[in-house]
């Protein structure tokens, strides 16, 4: 999974008369890695666990270019924060979003896509994208008492 997404950010650099860097690379292997949606913030913080001079800029500007190059994908949930996805499939997936952990579960179904479809087709309605966000709490957080009001 990592070669070729590897692959394909030279390839896109390449395009853009833009080098491959170390940085760039340890950065892309990092988000890749973590397997989960991240903020620059976040993926800056496990970055300097391997390469302390990397900064946030460097992290900020690495992800708006595998934005570019089809590799990551930018999401804003209610909380306003832009986290990025590694782009590693090209199926669809919708997101399920604990407002007081902030957990991102991912999620797919047939059944939810086929019914958007009815729905469009009823209407004539050509959908040419759509995110599908479901809030509430996750499993870990319904068994936890609420302490503090909900900042999300």
């Amino acid at each position: 999974m990592k070669n070729k997404a590897n692959e394909q950010l030279s390839e896109f650099l390449a395009g853009q008369g833009l080098k491959s860097t170390r940085q760039r690379n340890r950065i892309l292997s990092v988000f890749v890695s973590a397997g989960r949606h991240l903020s620059a913030e976040e993926l800056t913080l496990l970055v300097k666990k391997t390469d302390a001079g990397i900064g946030y800029a460097t992290v900020y500007r690495t992800m708006k270019l595998l934005s570019e190059a089809g590799l990551a994908h930018e999401r804003r949930f209610e909380d306003g924060v832009t986290r990025f996805e590694y782009n590693a499939s090209e199926g669809h997936h919708d997101h399920l979003i604990c407002t007081r952990c902030g957990r991102i579960i991912e999620f797919e179904n047939e059944q939810i896509e086929a019914l958007q479809q009815s729905v469009a087709k009823k209407n004539r309605f050509l959908v040419q994208s759509h995110k599908l966000e479901l809030y509430g709490l996750c499993s870990n957080c319904r068994g936890k008492r609420k302490s503090t009001p909900d900042v999300r």
